[in-house]
């Protein structure tokens, strides 16, 4: 299927990114001087800097160069948030792969120690306190993972909010939102503590006491679609009944258009580049799911020819379709844009 207005289809979560494309193909070269001179311009953009970084780990060849850098200039932070990333990216994946509670657990000891040495490098960025963060998925008491949790005043794993009662890690989700109010990556890494350790419902509930009020960070009010989408993966990931059903809702229509009008619209269209390729894809399903392609044509604008797997390929497997995710994103583009 051709693609609409001469698009290409890009499947990247890089978009139009090509500082960091030629970043990441410099790391495939064996090379880091192009990753390093990217981080070092991106400096404190917390946001961006954290984007970069787990896409700079994309490629499965650039554990081995970053380890070099980091060996080579062990003073450097940027190599140091990169090599702790992917120790801890590391762990999580000897977890999945149901290795011992041993294995785990020292792969885990290492990541641990490396966000340490990468705290004393940049104790103002929140990388090291969203790293520990998502250590907490890990099958070990998450206090281990906070190297201040002894000498706290306030109750380790309580907010002091009566909407708020569930138990969690939140004094390390405090420290990232104290040196960047708002942080994505600390939100979505407490996301992904609820969803590791108590399922996908107790995930969206926290997504929803994010929203519940007015936000200053507009960005957050994407949490409960990628919430949506853990739970519809956990209820209708094998092809259950009532899987279409599921986005039709006026729950779903509610967080939809509430992200679209206080997020995505009021930002400027030369801005969009700029957005999370994540984000953008969670908004367009969303709202093609729920009926709303005439809001959609915006957003599938600013995703010009570029596309990431998630959610269109869960989906898509979820149905049983026949035809390829990619086939099946194109007719739907088709049918938006036309």
């Amino acid at each position: 299927m051709a693609p609409p207005n001469g698009m290409n289809l890009i499947v990247s979560p890089v978009g139009a990114d090509s500082d960091l494309r030629g970043a990441l193909e410099d790391l495939r070269m064996g090379r880091y001087s192009a990753a390093r001179d990217l981080l070092i311009r991106t400096g404190s953009n917390w946001t961006l800097l954290a984007r970069r970084c787990q896409l700079l780990l994309s490629d499965p060849g650039a554990r081995s160069v970053i380890k070099m850098w980091r060996d080579e200039e062990q003073h450097s932070r940027y190599a140091s948030v990169l090599w702790a990333r992917a120790l801890t990216q590391g762990a999580l994946q000897l977890h999945r792969e149901g290795k011992s509670h041993g294995v785990v657990g020292r792969a885990a000891g290492m990541a641990h120690k490396e966000w340490q040495w990468a705290e004393g490098l940049w104790p103002e960025s929140p990388e090291p306190w969203n790293g520990r963060l998502q250590l907490t998925q890990l099958p070990y008491d998450p206090r281990n993972f906070d190297p201040s949790w002894r000498t706290r005043k306030e109750p380790w794993d309580r907010l002091d909010d009566f909407e708020m009662h569930f138990s969690g890690p939140w004094p390390l989700w405090a420290e990232a939102n104290r040196r960047h109010p708002g942080n994505r990556d600390a939100h979505h890494r407490m996301r992904e503590y609820f969803l590791s350790r108590s399922g996908a419902v107790p995930a969206f509930q926290y997504s929803q006491w994010i929203v519940s009020a007015r936000l200053k960070h507009p960005e957050l009010l994407m949490l409960p679609l990628y919430s949506l989408m853990d739970v519809y993966r956990e209820n209708h990931g094998q092809g259950q009944q009532g899987a279409l059903g599921f986005w039709q809702t006026d729950q779903v229509h509610h967080f939809t258009m509430r992200a679209l009008r206080e997020w995505f619209s009021p930002i400027p269209s030369t801005e969009h580049p700029w957005l999370s390729q994540w984000d953008l894809n969670h908004l367009a399903y969303a709202l093609v799911a729920c009926g709303e392609t005439g809001a959609a044509k915006w957003v599938f604008n600013a995703l010009g020819p570029y596309v990431t797997p998630q959610p269109w390929k869960d989906v898509s497997d979820s149905l049983g379709r026949s035809l390829d995710w990619t086939d099946e994103f194109l007719r739907v583009r088709a049918s938006v844009l036309r």
